[in-house]
């Protein structure tokens, strides 16, 4: 049977039940939890640095009202990252390639800033659709512009990491399948490809690691707009 490249997008199921949620729920049995020790080992004082820095580096230009939405967003950040490394491993199914899942996340949290901001301070939320020092002509028509693009912020948050991830794993199926093509015919060329599949595979693991920062410090300065 010849499989399209576009199958290992496919949600997986056994016996008719997509396996999407224990492929959510799995990857937080990896992170180290600390311990009742006194001293904890070099994984977990990394894991807890690490923490520490990205919340602070997050909150830092947030109004203490919006330190709630710390252990949220940083929980965020974990499971984006866990599951974009773990999808780069052979015969895995990477969740975040589902624009479902990616929408799910972007707009009850992209509401949620909105919500926060109308209930707050209704009047500098609202202003955020009017730029100030507008001509009176131009005013009915950047109420709607800026409307419209408000609207979209989850969309582009949702489409922009699933684009990204879609295509880095398509790019290394590509040149994995010209390696092992041209393995037998050209070895010196199908060597050079390997090489290109290796050099692609760490910048994917860097772009892995930066979509899911980027999706959380947008989410970020959504909120502080609104707080």
């Amino acid at each position: 049977m010849i499989l399209s490249f576009f199958d290992q997008f496919m949600s997986p199921t056994h016996l008719g039940i997509p396996l999407i949620a224990l492929a959510l729920s799995l990857p937080w049995v990896l992170i180290p939890t600390p311990t009742n020790r006194w001293l904890n080992n070099r994984l977990l004082t990394l894991q807890g640095w690490f923490i520490n820095r990205f919340t602070q580096q997050l909150m830092l230009p947030i109004n203490l009202g919006g330190h709630k939405w710390a252990v949220l967003l940083t929980a965020l950040m974990l499971l984006l990252i866990t599951l974009n490394l773990l999808g780069l491993l052979p015969y895995t199914f990477t969740p975040t390639t589902q624009l479902s899942l990616n929408m799910g996340f972007a707009v009850p949290l992209w509401l949620a800033t909105v919500i926060i901001g109308m209930r707050n301070q209704p009047t500098a939320a609202l202003g955020h659709l009017l730029p100030e020092g507008t001509p009176v002509p131009l005013i009915p028509v950047l109420i709607v512009i800026e409307t419209i693009s408000l609207f979209i912020r989850p969309l582009a948050l949702g489409v922009r990491l699933t684009a990204n991830l879609t295509a880095g794993h398509l790019l290394i199926q590509l040149i994995a399948t010209a390696a092992f093509v041209l393995l037998p015919m050209m070895p010196t060329v199908a060597i050079l490809t390997s090489t290109v599949l290796f050099l692609l595979t760490l910048l994917e693991v860097a772009v892995a690691m930066i979509q899911a920062y980027v999706f959380v410090l947008l989410l970020s300065l959504y909120l502080q707009e609104n707080v």
